[in-house]
């Protein structure tokens, strides 16, 4: 039973909390029962698990936790042990998406749909707590890495409307940056540009709103 707040473990824990030390030592915490069970049954080994009451006090498990109401349980995993890149026929390319909790709802969405992600530089890391919750355990089972295939920018105006494009073949839908959205140099390796035309007042669509909708359209076609 780990009874110090000077534990090992538990300083591995904190120190994982910042994405220098999870980019340094490529090792994430999935925290929670939920998160913890999903990494295992996609086939991910844990390098430590630790389970208030059972293997530590649940006073010094809160401590380390980054949820309001902490978790009965968290476990330390290898990024290296995340899905390996596979093609797929549709993907959501993410330019400099920082928000964590689209990075992650991005991820459980291409879940949904059977899709891959790819991340530039400048997006949150997926392996990060809030992410990680977002993603609801999908970051366990879909591929991250590079893609190829037909890309689409998706712009908030201006693109040609979504549902006249032929969405044929394997698809790469991007999407940008909340405040940005895709600048030229990124659309000009676009072979298509589309808008997701909306007729309410609001100037323009959540970043992880447009790539479910996109990948809804393709879904729907191929059905």
């Amino acid at each position: 039973m780990i009874t110090s707040a000077q534990n090992q473990t538990l300083k591995l824990v904190r120190k994982l909390q910042s994405r220098r030390w999870r980019d340094k030592l490529g090792l994430f915490v999935a925290e929670g029962e939920d998160l913890v069970e999903a990494a295992l049954e996609a086939g991910l080994e844990p390098v430590e698990v630790l389970v208030a009451g059972e293997n530590v006090t649940p006073e010094l498990l809160a401590d380390v936790s980054t949820l309001p109401h902490p978790a009965r349980a968290l476990a330390v995993f290898r990024r290296e042990d995340l899905p390996a890149v596979e093609e797929r026929p549709a993907v959501l390319s993410l330019w400099r998406v920082g928000d964590p909790g689209n990075v992650g709802t991005l991820i459980r969405t291409a879940d949904a749909f059977g899709a891959s992600v790819e991340l530039s530089a400048g997006c949150a890391d997926p392996t990060g707590p809030k992410a990680l919750r977002a993603s609801a355990g999908a970051v366990f089972r879909v591929p991250l890495g590079e893609a190829a295939g037909q890309r689409i920018g998706l712009v908030a105006h201006g693109g040609q409307p979504l549902r006249e494009l032929e969405l044929g073949g394997s698809i790469v839908f991007v999407v940008g940056s909340e405040r940005e959205g895709l600048p030229e140099a990124v659309l000009a390796d676009c072979e298509a540009v589309a808008t997701i035309p909306t007729s309410g007042p609001a100037e323009s669509l959540n970043v992880a709103a447009a790539g479910a909708i996109a990948l809804y359209e393709w879904s729907r076609r191929r059905d």
